[in-house]
């Protein structure tokens, strides 16, 4: 057996201590990473079911408006090209074609709200009105999740590229979330809804 002096104690002490602090600090950040990671993809499924609602309130709308608008199949053409990218995006989840097919969706509902102007009856029709205030309200939740989303994402990409906790990140492969940004200047308002 070999006989430590009090150096050898305290220098084995030290090194004891050393690594403790650093699988500390190993674990630490990598369980932020984890629940950072998990926020992100639990914000993003809060988006996904409000866009998934608006794209099922719209089969309703457009046979609503069918009805008094019978001319503007492109309208309804629209709708269902967005309505399956967004389902092809989905599955796939890649937030920036969902983003591209949202912006086809809004640019249809604009569209819409043409149309609903140059029909009165339209318009006045009770069902027509509740589900373009359902979808006001859709839009409302679409934004303030959208906004949680982006703030979740900045504050986790924020950990995965910032140092010391980049060095940790980098060693589990964890990565930088993507932004649900609009790409389109008319995409930053919510459709106006009026009656």
């Amino acid at each position: 057996m070999i006989l430590l002096g009090v150096g050898g104690v305290i220098t084995i002490v030290i090194v004891v201590f050393l690594v403790l602090v650093l699988v500390g600090f190993v674990v630490s950040n990598y369980n932020k990473l984890v629940e950072l990671r998990n926020k992100v993809k639990n914000q993003w499924h809060q988006i996904d079911v409000q866009l998934k609602r608006r794209f099922d309130m719209i089969p309703n709308l457009a046979e609503t408006v069918k009805g008094y608008a019978k001319h503007e199949e492109a309208i309804f053409g629209e709708f269902a090209k967005a309505r399956g990218l967004y389902a092809q995006a989905s599955q796939t989840g890649n937030v920036a074609e969902m983003a591209e097919a949202n912006k086809g969706l809004a640019g249809a509902l604009s569209r819409l709200l043409v149309v609903q102007e140059q029909y009165p009856e339209l318009k006045a029709n009770a069902n027509f009105q509740q589900m373009m205030q359902d979808l006001k309200e859709t839009e409302d939740k679409i934004a303030y999740q959208r906004q949680f989303y982006n703030d979740v994402v900045q504050i986790n990409n924020n950990k995965v590229e910032m140092f010391p906790s980049n060095i940790v990140a980098k060693i589990f492969g964890f990565k930088v979330a993507e932004f649900f940004a609009l790409t389109e200047e008319g995409q930053r308002e919510a459709p106006k809804v009026s009656f």
